[in-house]
């Protein structure tokens, strides 16, 4: 298939954009630390043991997506046993980072108490379980995941794509308007992103359901470098570097095939197949069926694809494009 100029370009931006990416730190060390002695061995061993098992330690940060917090002054000692104790509050938005971790086996709610500092300096504490619904780390990418996948936000959005498919399938069969799978322009390429669309969708419902652990480490530490990670990961992240490119070379690809008011009708129409496949496709694979339904969806959209869009002959009077032999659609020659 013959590749656009601008295509092989954003590849190359691209694979250096990847590049770059392999240069990403993690900044939840650098930041502002809290100063604190290191007793002995033993308490840096206890800090790694930690952080293998809850993915975060001492001098990592977060910021408060709830829109308040409680923390305790005290220590967690006098809270147990019903001493007074004093408490303050932080609000959202607000940076905090991991000062001291201790496990009280006597806590009946929660045996792990987190001290975090604010901005402020003020220290306090509060359980591990009401601290992390909480927060979120201190990263761009980390906020991006806990924003995409909150429960309200997805019921939001399928509700929104019922509805906004619904309008725009009524206008486009009204307008007899170009649509992904059913009447396309001569590209591959938004196909192609629909079935990258729904792959990404199931790998990531399948990361969650067989590697829960691995997608929580990489929510506390994420990177955009596909090939730091492990296998599965690293696929996932290839899948959505592929979707940021095929994403731009369908845009090329339309602009040159269609007027302006009809792109942006056919890449309204796209999106919304595309939001319609991550619902679909993340849910469903939840529950197993979903590998055998993107099998049948690729199949689908690669057979419609070439059944109804794949053009095979050039008109000998205009070199238009057409299906079949006979009379061309644009200029009315009659082609033998």
């Amino acid at each position: 298939m013959f590749m656009p100029r601008k295509i092989i370009i954003l590849w190359c931006a691209v694979v250096m954009m990847i590049t770059l990416a392999s240069c990403y730190g993690n900044k939840h060390h650098n930041r502002e630390e809290v100063n604190r002695p290191i007793a002995d061995s033993e308490r840096t061993i206890d800090s790694l043991s930690y952080s293998s098992e809850h993915h975060y330690t001492f001098n990592y940060n977060f910021v408060v997506k709830a829109d308040s917090m409680i923390l305790l002054r005290q220590q967690p000692e006098e809270k147990i046993v019903d001493l007074q104790t004093d408490s303050f509050v932080v609000v959202k938005n607000e940076q905090l980072v991991v000062a001291d971790i201790r496990i009280i086996p006597t806590d009946s709610i929660d045996s792990v108490w987190v001290q975090v500092a604010t901005e402020m300096s003020d220290f306090g504490w509060i359980h591990e379980s009401q601290l992390l619904p909480s927060v979120v780390p201190d990263d761009p990418i980390s906020q991006f995941i806990s924003t995409f996948s909150d429960k309200h936000l997805l019921i939001f959005l399928i509700i929104i794509s019922f509805f906004a498919s619904i309008y725009m399938w009524r206008k486009i069969a009204r307008q007899n308007a170009h649509i992904v799978h059913f009447n396309d322009i001569d590209s591959f390429y938004p196909t192609l992103l629909t079935i990258i669309v729904a792959t990404s969708a199931t790998l990531y419902a399948s990361i969650q359901n067989f590697a829960p652990e691995m997608w929580q480490h990489f929510y506390f530490h994420p990177t955009l470098n596909p090939f730091s990670v492990p296998c599965i990961l690293s696929i996932f992240l290839l899948s959505v570097w592929a979707l940021l490119i095929v994403g731009m070379a369908v845009v090329d690809v339309v602009r040159n095939h269609l007027p302006l008011s009809e792109a942006i009708l056919y890449l309204g129409g796209l999106a919304g197949v595309c939001a319609v496949d991550y619902i679909v496709f993340s849910i469903t694979s939840l529950y197993y069926f979903g590998y055998l339904l993107l099998i049948a969806y690729i199949a689908f959209a690669i057979n419609q694809y070439y059944k109804h869009n794949h053009q095979y002959f050039l008109c000998g009077n205009c070199g238009g494009k057409i299906r079949k032999k006979g009379r061309c659609p644009h200029c009315g020659a009659t082609n033998l």
